[in-house]
């Protein structure tokens, strides 16, 4: 294929109860009505990509994600965030289509997946282990273009209190990206909120989550008036990245887009 296609979600939140509210927003038909917008309007990708915190700390949600997520019949890579249990969340999607971690093969891309969780830690880190497997991931395939996605931010939001739960050792993070040309772009969740920047000419995406939003530049925790989101990826095969941002003018429910403000 000459340009990979993806659909990137993430921080779902999902509860084991179906109508259970995070931030005054039921993050269980906010993801269903996300869903639904992109299935009509930047369909069909390659693969969804989903950045962590799938459930709100019950593993009792993952079933909803897999059967939302198993309908859809694509390949559905997903990573756990801080708010996961990364032994559950394998084991309940150690399944078709989903790809927990590891690397994925697209088109003229690897598409690397990186678990950078803590236990009972907001912030993250990567292990010395999984600094060395992304090394190799990376090195094992220099014809490839490669896009490296993690929950937890490497680079500073301008947010103090949100910068205080990034990635705990993102200098060594960089340092292994900066030693391989073949990484065009990094991807993550956990902000709730967009970023598009570049660093050393490699893309630096965050997404907002699919359901309530954070607001950018807060020196401590507030929550954005913006409804749920979700990014497009194009990977093309000459390394360039389109993406497309695109905020849900619906809400879950059926409500408008006014409905979030008051979230």
């Amino acid at each position: 294929m000459s340009v990979v296609r993806l659909t990137h979600l993430t921080d779902p939140h999902l509860y084991g109860s179906e109508g259970e509210l995070l931030r005054g927003i039921a993050t269980l038909p906010s993801l269903e009505a996300t869903l639904a917008n992109a299935r009509q309007r930047d369909w069909p990708p390659d693969a969804v990509l989903v950045t962590g915190d799938l459930v709100q700390d019950d593993p009792a949600g993952y079933a909803h994600f897999r059967r939302i997520f198993a309908e859809l019949r694509l390949p559905v890579l997903c990573l756990p965030g801080n708010h996961d249990e990364p032994e559950a969340m394998r084991r309940e999607l150690d399944c078709s289509p989903f790809v927990v971690g590891g690397t994925v093969d697209l088109g003229m891309w690897r598409i690397v997946l990186l678990d950078s969780t803590i236990r009972g830690s907001a912030a993250g880190r990567l292990s010395a282990d999984s600094l060395s497997a992304l090394h190799s991931a990376l090195a094992s395939a220099p014809q490839r273009h490669a896009l490296v996605c993690l929950h937890h931010h490497p680079v500073p939001m301008d947010s103090r209190w949100l910068d205080r739960v990034g990635l705990q050792n993102a200098e060594e993070f960089l340092g292994v990206i900066d030693r391989h040309p073949n990484v065009r772009g990094i991807v993550w969740g956990h902000v709730h909120q967009s970023y598009d920047a570049l660093r050393k000419g490699v893309r630096l995406l965050a997404t907002p989550s699919t359901c309530a939003q954070f607001l950018p530049h807060a020196e401590q925790f507030a929550l954005d008036r913006r409804p749920p989101g979700y990014r497009t990826l194009e990977l093309k095969a000459d390394g360039s990245i389109l993406t497309d941002l695109v905020w849900i003018e619906t809400g879950a429910g059926g409500g408008s887009k006014s409905a979030w403000a008051a979230a």
